[in-house]
């Protein structure tokens, strides 16, 4: 039986990349091209430009278009049963939450209030939603969120599910998956790809310094380019 995958060092890692490099390592650690397991949407970002987020999923479902259906209290006691899924598990840990309503989505689930609860209370280092997020002027800078869109209200925003695979604008996310995500989005990376990705990376920046090592270090000729170029091709994936 194989030890148990350490992922502290590459947690520590993928901390340091942005999220295209991480679809850039996912793809030289298959060995092709035409991975898809991104957000395919244009999305707002709450945090600083170079904040990253790493962790396993914590998924839930979401919606908040109209009024729950269920009495108060089935309503309220599901809220509590998310808060205590949101606090367990392993860490690092990000809150997956897929809005229901999709692009009709006007619940706020993620504003100030939540954005403190879930990073100061739960521990998690951040958020990815399709749904609605507010108060970016006073959301927590170390806790970013990663939204479908920014809107002034909660609607009637409500949990109708907790642990349950989610999807969030083509990203397919299951319970425990690790994910990443910045400004430009996020990527749920394969399970099976996490004992090559560190050496992934190795690879994947060793093939772009031929081309951005001489070009940082002074002019370069279009004939230098061409060679350099195809040394570049005959490197990447």
């Amino acid at each position: 039986m194989n030890a148990p995958l350490d992922l502290d060092p590459l947690i520590a890692r993928l901390r340091s990349c942005d999220t295209p490099t991480v679809c850039n390592a996912i793809e030289v650690a298959q060995g092709r091209r035409g991975f898809d397991g991104f957000t395919h949407a244009t999305m707002q970002w709450s945090g600083p430009v170079d904040a990253r987020i790493v962790g396993f999923a914590r998924t839930a479902k979401i919606a908040g278009r109209v009024p729950p259906s269920e009495p108060t209290d089935v309503i309220r006691a599901r809220r509590m049963e998310y808060f205590r899924a949101m606090a367990a598990g392993p860490r690092p840990a990000v809150a997956i939450v897929e809005d229901e309503d999709g692009e009709a989505a006007i619940g706020a689930w993620w504003g100030e209030v939540h954005a403190q609860v879930h990073s100061k209370v739960f521990g998690l280092q951040g958020a990815v939603t399709n749904g609605v997020m507010r108060d970016l002027g006073d959301m927590p800078n170390d806790f970013p969120v990663l939204a479908g869109k920014i809107g002034p209200s909660h609607g009637f925003v409500h949990v109708r599910d907790i642990g349950t695979p989610v999807t969030v604008f083509g990203m397919q996310v299951s319970e425990g998956d690790l994910v990443h995500a910045d400004r430009h989005g996020a990527v749920a990376i394969p399970p099976e790809v996490l004992p090559k990705l560190n050496a992934a990376l190795d690879v994947l920046f060793t093939s772009e310094e031929i081309v951005l090592g001489p070009i940082r270090d002074g002019t370069v000729t279009l004939a230098e380019f061409e060679a350099l170029w195809a040394d570049f091709e005959k490197a990447r994936t």
